[in-house]
């Protein structure tokens, strides 16, 4: 049965790039939202303002109260930059494992019917077969492996307790509000704000690294589907394009439509980075989802984004890539 418009849904990590355009889409389709987020890593000022925003660590037993009367729950808070992962795995564990174990308790003592959990395509590090199928896991980076051990619980509260979760397994999302304060900045988001500064990006490595990109506004037409389908239920699907792109094509996509002449600089390599992605969408297919936005189209748009609200605004950026 869909969750009716009205309904209450509770999205942990709101003030994130996914979290806080999630929040959006569902306030515009009618929903109303509760938001957790501890700003360790969120932007308050990326939250809807029509969001009842509750400041609290997702691994706190306070956030149980807020469950109570919600019809679904996106989890996406998460430590999720695999160089801050790999530096501090006892925090990652914490965050991403204990964190998530709290959300499914949450959720278990207020009888939530709908849980849809982010997962990722750091759970692919290992793997050589591509597209890559959900079935094909070899976590390595200590952020996979925070991943892989959540799925564990995911099954274990399944079959313990009966609570179905889906799994998301994002691939290299971009699109407006990406995260480009991290220590290591997505991307994209990277490449366009140097770029638009007159400054020369980072690329590490050779370049030729190979992502799956995906535009947040197709991940949130399947986040709609999670509340709609009652197929997706108790699922593992990939969320991502199908095709892949290397570092060094997404670096001229963007300089092109910067309009600059500048070339980047290199560095050494980042550990524990997979050196290609490419999702296998066929389960997502066949539930009537495709990825709609053209990369050049979401690239354009990312880039004036970019421009008007980090750039000109004069926002900070800690690093870039």
């Amino acid at each position: 049965m869909a969750v009716p418009k009205g309904a209450s849904i509770v999205v942990t990590g709101v003030a994130g790039f996914i979290g806080s355009n999630l929040a959006e889409r569902l306030l515009a389709e009618g929903y109303r939202v509760i938001g957790i987020d501890d700003l360790s890593q969120g932007v308050p000022e990326q939250v809807p303002p029509a969001v009842d925003f509750h400041r609290l660590d997702v691994r706190s037993r306070a956030i149980h109260p807020l469950f109570d009367r919600a019809a679904a729950v996106f989890h996406l808070a998460a430590k999720n930059c695999i160089t801050d992962c790999q530096l501090d795995p006892v925090a990652t564990a914490s965050i991403n494992v204990t964190g998530t174990v709290n959300v499914f308790e949450a959720a278990r003592r207020a009888n939530v019917p709908r849980v849809i959990v982010a997962e990722s395509s750091a759970l692919y590090e290992g793997v050589d077969a591509f597209p890559t199928s959900e079935a094909a896991v070899s976590a390595r980076s200590f952020y996979a492996v925070s991943k892989l051990a959540s799925r564990a619980f995911a099954s274990a509260y399944e079959r313990h307790y009966g609570l179905r979760s889906t799994a998301l397994r994002y691939f290299c999302v971009y699109g407006p509000r990406q995260d480009y304060r991290r220590s290591v900045p997505p991307v994209m988001s990277a490449f366009a704000i140097k770029l638009l500064r007159g400054e020369r990006p980072t690329i590490y490595g050779t370049g030729e690294k190979r992502r799956d990109f995906v535009h947040v506004d197709d991940v949130n037409r399947f986040h709609l589907m999670c509340l709609e389908d009652d197929r997706t239920a108790g699922g593992c699907f990939n969320v991502g394009s199908g095709e892949d792109r290397s570092i060094n094509e997404i670096f001229g996509m963007i300089r092109a439509i910067v309009g600059s002449d500048l070339e980047p600089e290199s560095a050494p390599d980042l550990p524990g980075e997979a050196m290609r992605t490419c999702a296998d969408i066929d389960a997502a297919r066949r539930l009537g989802w495709t990825p709609k936005v053209a990369l050049e189209d979401g690239l354009v748009d990312m880039v004036a984004y970019v421009r008007d609200h980090v750039v000109n605004a004069g926002e900070p950026v800690t690093a870039a890539r």
